[in-house]
């Protein structure tokens, strides 16, 4: 019965993104963008995004957002927008349930296969995460040194494509990856972010994310556990070409 009713759940989504904050529902998969930027704060969000969805029919919530989350609230104000996140009353404010997730464990989510998978995120920063045979795991990966006094971050996200050029930027972000990869003892990764199309000529086990899959993961998120495990052949199939 919980996996009949959770078929019938209309899930609106709300990706933060310090350039745009992308609202969209099971119903409406073409995603509504707001500005956002640096002065936009969590009750500006939330203003807009109540407005701009007036009419539409959703029983849950889910926010991506761009920074660590616990119990289903922000842990951290975010970088790239203005203050007043941590505090703002988001329950009371949109009156449903909502679930707060990192927005890099989000695309993982909603691009994940089945088996281990390593989701990457390479745009402004580095975002990352893992998910374990339908876990999702948050991971902090970005700022962990990497080379000459250097962090994952400075090599892989937007600072180091402009500072040290495509094809050396490209050779670092093949490199991080296997590293990581082969730590975290993952079968694939998913590679996502608004960096992610400069790449070329990716092995097989690294498949391109695409931009649908923050909002499928929000949707995801109100599945039960069982339902994200994926079909065995499906889970091979990523297995075979990991190898």
């Amino acid at each position: 019965m919980g996996c009949i009713l959770s078929h019938m759940k209309n899930v609106l989504v709300i990706d933060i993104g310090g350039t745009h904050v992308k609202v969209a529902s099971t119903d409406q998969r073409v995603p509504l963008k707001i500005p956002s930027g640096p002065t936009m704060n969590a009750q500006q969000m939330a203003e807009q995004v109540i407005l701009g969805t007036k009419g539409w029919k959703y029983d849950h919530i889910s926010i991506g957002y761009p920074g660590p989350v616990s119990h289903d609230r922000p842990l951290a104000e975010p970088h790239n927008l203005a203050a007043g996140w941590i505090d703002f009353p988001y329950q009371e404010t949109f009156k449903k349930p909502l679930r707060f997730i990192n927005d890099a464990a989000m695309q993982a989510l909603g691009g994940y296969r089945g088996g281990r998978m390593l989701f990457l995120g390479i745009g402004t920063g580095l975002g990352s995460a893992m998910v374990s045979d339908g876990t999702i795991v948050p991971l902090e990966l970005a700022h962990l040194p990497y080379r000459k006094g250097r962090t994952y971050e400075d090599y892989i996200g937007r600072d180091g494509l402009e500072l040290r050029g495509k094809k050396r930027w490209r050779k670092s972000v093949l490199d991080v990856i296997e590293r990581l990869k082969n730590a975290l003892v993952c079968e694939y990764v998913l590679l996502g972010g608004g960096n992610a199309k400069l790449m070329k000529q990716l092995p097989p086990h690294i498949i391109l994310g695409a931009n649908s899959n923050a909002i499928e993961g929000g949707i995801r998120l109100w599945q039960d556990r069982e339902e994200l495990k994926v079909p065995a052949t499906v889970v091979n199939q990523a297995r075979r070409s990991a190898k």
